[in-house]
């Protein structure tokens, strides 16, 4: 399989201060792959930056020929507002803003998918809770619902299985490998390395730097793993993103606004 996203000495900072370093490989067409690592690792960090919302201070993320629009992406739990006064179904028909038109207005056709992707997820019936009344799980469900209706060729997931049941994690794993069988492209930032080793064949881990990627029974050995934890372990926060000389000569900062 070829490379449909390729990163190439990808460095990525806050104030000079690097929180990836240095990445370099590809996400082939169709592959499910992890992005493991410790705490502080710069998970998040690096899948902000291959969706586009946050600028490389050097190197490059080569999305070929693929626009925003063919990413489906999922941000961590934290990151969402619960208290706005929108209900489940319009909720998930978000997924069909690229049909909306000029004038976002949805047909009815939209409609029907999104009540039938609520029936994929388990909650039928639930179109006119608010999601505020919704339990961890049960919101999760629904942005699922909604990344189906958006149907995209490239799916991100930020830990998209914190803080919710067994159960719901267990039939939220079913989707996430029946896109994957569908030939869809998904990357997930996980870190429970238990589920990263049953359900997904590849795996990127990093502790600011690389670590190791491929085939994740290679990637997720127990020397990997300890040289993962030692050096998120040892990274020096204060520590300086290693500049192109141009800009050291400048002082320009490393400082990179995210991607409009």
């Amino acid at each position: 399989m070829n490379d449909l996203i390729r990163l190439s000495n990808l460095t990525v900072t806050y104030e000079r201060h690097p929180a990836v370093h240095h990445i370099s490989g590809g996400f082939a067409a169709g592959s499910l792959t992890a992005i493991a690592g410790p705490n502080g690792a710069g998970k998040s960090t690096l899948l902000k930056a291959i969706v586009g919302e946050l600028r490389p201070a050097e190197g490059s993320v080569d999305r070929g020929p693929l626009t925003r629009n063919d990413f489906g992406y999922l941000p961590q739990a934290a990151d969402m507002n619960r208290l706005f006064p929108i209900s489940v179904a319009d909720t998930v028909m978000l997924g069909a803003w690229k049909n909306a038109g000029a004038f976002g207005r949805f047909s009815r056709k939209d409609a029907e998918r999104a009540r039938d992707a609520l029936g994929i997820v388990g909650l039928s019936g639930f179109e006119s809770r608010h999601i505020g009344s919704l339990s961890a799980g049960q919101f999760q469900r629904v942005l699922f619902a909604r990344l189906l209706l958006q149907d995209a060729r490239v799916i991100l997931l930020d830990e998209p299985f914190t803080a919710i049941d067994q159960r719901t994690t267990r039939d939220l794993l079913d989707l996430v490998l029946r896109w994957n069988r569908e030939g869809r492209t998904v990357i997930a930032v996980l870190h429970d390395f238990e589920q990263v080793q049953s359900y997904f064949p590849e795996t990127l881990l990093i502790a600011r730097e690389l670590v190791g990627w491929g085939r994740t029974e290679d990637v997720m050995s127990p020397t990997n793993l300890i040289k993962a934890r030692a050096m998120a372990e040892s990274w020096d926060e204060e520590a300086e993103a290693c500049l192109p000389e141009e800009e050291h000569d400048s002082g320009e900062l490393a400082k990179r606004e995210p991607a409009e």
